[in-house]
């Protein structure tokens, strides 16, 4: 394979790549966001603060069953989609869905990848026989942080608490 080339299976087009480098420049989300919200006449956009650091846990020294929580808008067909503005749902999905199932609807990020295969935003098939029944996703473009808290996270901790993991695993897109 040379520089020039993409890989089997990879879609053609996107960066070139070369020695483990991307030519392009690091995104600036930051600036990209306001950008977007001042374009929108909203209000200059509030990062959340938090005032203390989260809790820290040690990891456990054995695990056996992983819980995997996914920002990617993934569900599975059947599942309603996520829908663009602050959507807060959650899905949950059993985690020995063929991942040739799984759809992606999300506002933030090219979903090219995703739809081809959504190992990359949820990885389901490089956990499997780790994972508890189900995995939970969310469509990480909620801009509300007091919906976010009200809504999102109780939803996504009741997850955690049905499922009992040893560790989960955040996926941020």
């Amino acid at each position: 394979m040379t520089a020039t080339t993409p890989p089997d299976g990879a879609p053609p087009g996107g960066p070139e790549v070369s020695g483990g480098t991307c030519p392009l420049p690091p995104a600036d989300y930051i600036d990209e966001t306001r950008r977007l919200y001042s374009s929108l006449g909203y209000d200059a956009y509030r990062w959340a603060e938090r005032p203390e650091p989260p809790a820290w846990y040690p990891f456990p020294d054995r695990v056996e069953r992983v819980g995997l929580i996914g920002s990617g808008g993934v569900y599975r067909v059947g599942q309603t989609a996520f829908h663009t503005k602050d959507d807060t749902s959650i899905r949950r999905i059993a985690s020995d869905t063929p991942t040739d199932e799984l759809r992606t609807a999300h506002f933030a990020y090219d979903q090219t990848d995703a739809r081809v295969d959504a190992n990359c935003v949820l990885p389901l098939d490089r956990l499997r026989g780790r994972l508890t029944d189900e995995v939970a996703t969310f469509m990480g473009g909620i801009y509300s942080t007091r919906r976010l808290e009200e809504e999102t996270v109780p939803a996504l901790l009741q997850y955690c608490e049905e499922m009992e993991p040893d560790v989960v695993l955040l996926v941020p897109v």
